[in-house]
């Protein structure tokens, strides 16, 4: 049975700003920051999950925090976006004569291309391709569908969440401990020595790693049974329905993540069959985020939506600057992959294996991707001085800029040895017979310092600490 979508109220072209909704671009935004740090950490290490097995000091805070809320937990709010995104599109072209198919169509169609470009030429793990064949797959055979067609996701999601807690049940009953730590499986294209060589890893890599999101095709599905309910465009409506998702969706992904998070924090000591089953039940319930943070910028959203709520013109342009991310999604993505090959990449700076770096970075990345949509509202929907500059934002990316460098040349040329023997695969001086930390990277990735002083570089013509 199929069902055409209502024609819209306004024509089909671009939607000007003010008619559009806050929640999906926040939500957008917000998470494409979450995306930029665990990409960071993947690139940074050269494989996933893209963190340090061996962690010390502030780096198990950092393990804990990724592990339960970035990854593997940002991915499926794109998802549920995008299946949002295609019900608005087709509703906006309903007067179409085949119901906006067409466009449809060659939208995805377009995604493929960019996607196989992006992948190619700047990072393996796109997902523009996997969102582009979901979208032909949802066009064809989903979009146009009645709402008995539509109510079968949520048994879908029913059945997934009683696979989930049988993965956490195994987890409980089957631990066992033992001495294993989280080691990251390693992705050619980021460890290669020169360019050339990292397009053709690129070129293997990405089939694979496109085959193997494309099931996220039931994350978009609840999307579009959201968008039909236009849940996104009037959150204060469905105020209630979106607390409860937020609670169930949000409160199942960080118990799943706990368990993984504690083994890369260093905090609990398993074997390897418990951490292989701990990452398992880490991606299942992975996928509740989606909705979970959805959700949670709805409210947001609808907070936002009081004047009497808003507190300053400050929080006010964050929110914009945010939301201005989240309405330019895709040259934030592609902008944030430019700045991970220039400086991860082995043939070029080369920053990789540091918690602190990749961190730093990813948060960079980013803040810096956000564009300069013009002069955000102020508080209470006013508008701001024309042209005024947001020196408060500036200041901050300039000082986090600042911390990146000096991480680098901390962690490259001073005071490191510890770590780079130890990605260098040999035992970190002054602490003999530790194994070697597998990062997934090239045993070659950074060779063992030669002596020096901490904090002191080696004179020319001098062996030794002055």
């Amino acid at each position: 049975m199929t069902q055409p979508l209502p024609a819209p109220a306004s024509s089909p072209g671009p939607v000007h700003l003010v008619q559009r909704a806050l929640a999906p671009d926040l939500a957008r935004g917000a998470m494409l920051l979450f995306i930029a740090l665990a990409n960071a950490g993947n690139c940074a290490f050269a494989g996933r999950p893209g963190i340090d097995g061996t962690p010390r000091g502030a780096e198990r805070v950092v393990n804990f925090l990724m592990i339960t809320l970035v990854n593997n937990r940002a991915y499926p709010v794109f998802a549920v976006m995008f299946g949002y995104s295609l019900v608005q599109l087709a509703r906006r072209r309903a007067t179409d004569r085949d119901g906006g198919r067409r466009v449809l169509l060659r939208r995805n169609a377009c995604l493929i291309g960019f996607g196989f470009v992006h992948a190619t030429l700047l990072y393996f793990g796109d997902f523009l391709g996997a969102y582009g064949i979901v979208g032909i797959l949802a066009t064809l055979f989903m979009l146009h569908r009645g709402d008995r067609f539509h109510r079968l996701v949520l048994w879908l999601w029913g059945i997934q969440t009683l696979e989930a807690a049988a993965v956490a049940l195994a987890v409980v009953l089957r631990w066992q401990r033992g001495q294993a730590t989280l080691t990251n499986s390693a992705d050619p294209s980021l460890a290669a020595s020169s360019y050339g060589r990292s397009v053709l890893d690129r070129l293997a890599e990405w089939p694979v790693h496109t085959a193997t999101v494309i099931p996220f095709l039931v994350i978009v599905w609840l999307g579009i049974w959201a968008a039909r309910r236009r849940i996104l465009e009037d959150p204060a409506a469905h105020r209630t329905l979106l607390r409860r998702v937020a609670c169930v969706g949000l409160g199942i992904a960080i118990a799943g993540a706990l368990p993984y998070a504690f083994v890369s924090a260093g905090i609990a000591h398993v074997d390897a069959g418990t951490v292989h089953r701990m990452s398992w039940l880490h991606a299942v319930t992975g996928e509740y985020a989606g909705p979970g943070y959805v959700a949670l910028f709805g409210l947001l959203a609808a907070r936002l939506a009081q004047p009497r709520r808003v507190r300053s013109d400050r929080a006010w342009s964050c929110v914009h600057d945010v939301a201005a991310l989240g309405r330019r999604s895709m040259t934030g993505y592609l902008f944030q992959s430019v700045v991970w090959l220039a400086l991860f990449s082995r043939w070029a700076l080369d920053l990789g294996g540091s918690t602190y770096v990749a961190a730093l970075a990813g948060l960079l990345g980013g803040l810096d991707a956000s564009p300069a949509a013009g002069p955000p509202p102020a508080a209470g929907g006013r508008t701001s001085g024309a042209g005024a500059p947001r020196a408060g934002r500036s200041d901050g990316v300039g000082a986090l800029r600042g911390w990146v460098l000096l991480a680098a040349v901390e962690h490259h040329s001073v005071v490191d040895p510890l770590r780079r023997a130890r990605l260098g695969g040999q035992p970190p001086p002054g602490r003999p017979g530790e194994g070697a930390h597998q990062t997934g990277r090239h045993p070659d990735a950074h060779p063992p310092p030669g002596p020096r002083r901490a904090g002191r570089r080696t004179r020319p013509g001098r062996t030794g600490p002055p």
